[in-house]
Order: C-alpha cells, then sequence, then structure tokens
C-alpha cells in the first residue's frame, strides 16, 4: 500500500516497499549490525513468491509519517544498546532525507548474535 501527498502541483506517492528499502539499506550499513533477521515466514514467502522481500523490515507509512520495525542480528562482543541507537539514527535520517517523511519511530528487535566468523560467505567451486 502507498499513501500520497497532495501538493499544488500534483500527487506524491511513496509505497511502503519504497521505504522499507531504504531503512534496510541504512541498517546494513550501520556498524555492529551483522545482518536482518527475516524469521521463518518472510523466508517461506520469499521462496514461494520469487519477490524480493524486504528481510527484517516492516513499515507503515501515512500521508506525512512512517513508522519502522527492523529486526536485526548484531554482531559479537558489539554494545547492544549504542548499536541499536546508531541504528535508529541511521535509519531516520536515510529516510527522512530520501521521502520527506517524518519518522514517528524506529523500533528495533534484536533477535540474534552473529560471530565474525559466520560472516564469511562461501565461494562457490567451479566444475568442470
Amino acid at each position: 500500500m502507498s499513501e500520497q501527498l497532495q501538493l499544488e502541483n500534483g500527487t506524491i506517492r511513496i509505497a511502503d516497499d519504497v521505504v522499507a528499502k531504504i531503512a534496510g539499506l541504512a541498517a546494513l550499513e550501520t556498524p555492529g549490525i551483522a545482518a536482518m533477521s527475516g524469521g521463518l515466514s518472510e523466508g517461506w514467502a520469499k521462496r514461494l513468491s520469487g519477490k524480493n522481500v524486504q528481510k527484517g523490515v516492516t513499515v507503515e507509512v501515512g500521508q506525512l509519517e512512517a513508522a519502522i520495525d527492523l529486526r536485526i542480528i548484531v554482531l559479537y562482543e558489539t554494545p547492544i544498546h549504542e548499536v541499536s541507537r546508531m541504528l535508529q539514527q541511521n535509519v531516520r535520517e536515510a529516510v527522512e532525507s530520501m521521502t520527506g517523511l517524518r519518522v514517528v519511530e524506529v523500533n528495533v528487535k534484536v533477535e540474534g548474535v552473529a560471530f565474525k566468523d559466520d560472516m564469511i560467505e562461501e565461494v562457490p567451486t567451479r566444475t568442470k
């Protein structure tokens, strides 16, 4: 669903998915964030539909305001409260500057901790 803002020159519509993508990218750029947590239901939805579900991000967009919920996994040995505050600030600034919406809340739910070794992605091996 998208909400619209009626202006003198016309209407501006910002889809929930746009706000979710901005929030997700800002979250992943925050130091100390290992990943977003999609949960079981989003994992199944992505597999079944083939769509790019915004993993770990839920938004509610109104005409002038937005509320954002984030589910994250933090890196081990990072202060969770500091990372969460920085995450809230980064997401708020990114969404507000790109959309003009006022972010009324950024809720953070820490669902896990990852070790740096867990962050190393496996390089696919080539077969001839």
